[in-house]
């Protein structure tokens, strides 16, 4: 049996896929994943010897999915897309550029023939060599919790000017052995897109943050619009409540991190503006966490790492590019 791993959004293609290609007895659809964000985790689960892959996914795309297997979990990959046209268009070339083996038109309408050259690009693709990722050689290993404390937490947020600000955070924390916990002001409608942009600027996975899902040591988590990103029992909380300014806020995520991890947690508070964040970091210093704001000179706008500073709530107060480094070295006293 080939066991096969399908993403793919839509419920009544995953089953019509589902159907297809285990017509002939000979492959074995063993996981779905329906979100960009879920699927490393499904592939490491179930370790496949296929993944099939539409490229029209929430939680960063496909091409983010794909990046992802490579660097973590070497997998064959075909993509099966409605955007893909032929072997030279642009969608197909670029999800083979980020890493996938082969890639197929997804037909708006399935008839035999269709289905068969699926499952012939199944077994074609079956003990196919595949290369990690470049990104994958430059991460450790993840690092599980020890005797029972949480999980290492890297709290992280950012307001205006945040983005460029957080890829050049993220860009610097290879080899980090601690779950990072992202939240960014941003209007939910382009939280894919800026996944997408974290993901290529960061040596660790990212992905969107789902409830209930278990925090893993080398990992980056961006909070979604419209709820609070927090931490409880080991796991991402996604908490509609508190109806503040800011959903997601700062302060929901740095004080969750107080109370459930204390001193194993780094706090970094960025550029923005306001003050959201601030009492938060303040929570997390007075729990034992190392704090960090960024500083006036580097700060596009020098509201809520200001607010932090008068407060006490930091730490050490660094310019931008100061900043990886020093949460790699508080974090490496955290897990030795």
């Amino acid at each position: 049996m080939i066991r096969v791993v399908v993403v793919e959004d839509s419920a009544s293609q995953r089953a019509h896929l589902v159907k297809a290609l285990e017509a002939e007895g000979d492959i074995s659809v063993v996981a779905l994943a329906a979100d960009a964000g879920a699927v490393l985790a499904v592939v490491q689960e179930h370790r496949p010897e296929v993944v099939t892959v539409d490229l029209q996914l929430p939680g960063g795309g496909g091409n983010h999915a794909i990046e992802q297997i490579m660097a973590f979990a070497p997998t064959p990959i075909l993509v099966l897309s409605a955007t893909v046209t032929g072997p030279q268009s642009e969608a197909a070339m670029g999800a083979l550029v980020a890493g996938a083996l082969d890639a197929l038109p997804k037909p708006a309408r399935w008839t035999v023939a269709a289905e068969a050259e699926l499952r012939k690009r199944v077994r074609a693709l079956r003990g196919a060599t595949v290369l990690r990722h470049p990104r994958g050689r430059r991460s450790g290993p993840p690092d599980p919790s020890k005797g029972g404390r949480p999980m290492p937490v890297v709290a992280v947020a950012a307001s205006t000017g945040g983005p460029p600000a957080l890829a050049k955070v993220l860009a610097g924390l290879d080899g980090l052995r601690a779950a990072v916990l992202v939240v960014q002001h941003l209007h939910p409608d382009f939280i894919d897109g800026f996944v997408t942009w974290m993901a290529r600027a960061s040596p660790l996975p990212v992905q969107a943050a789902t409830n209930g899902t278990p925090l893993q040591a080398g990992a980056v988590y961006i909070a979604p619009g419209g709820t609070h990103l927090k931490v409880a029992k080991g796991r991402l909380l996604l908490d509609p409540e508190p109806r503040s300014l800011h959903r997601p806020s700062a302060d929901e995520l740095f004080r969750s991190v107080a109370r459930g991890t204390g001193a194993r947690a780094v706090g970094v508070l960025l550029t923005g503006m306001g003050d959201d964040g601030a009492d938060g970091l303040l929570a997390m210093r007075a729990a034992g966490a190392h704090t960090i704001a960024q500083d006036e000179r580097t700060s596009a706008v020098y509201g809520m790492p200001r607010v932090a500073k008068s407060l006490g709530a930091a730490v050490e107060v660094l310019p931008l590019d100061a900043i990886a480094e020093a949460v790699k070295r508080s974090m490496k006293r955290v897990t030795g």
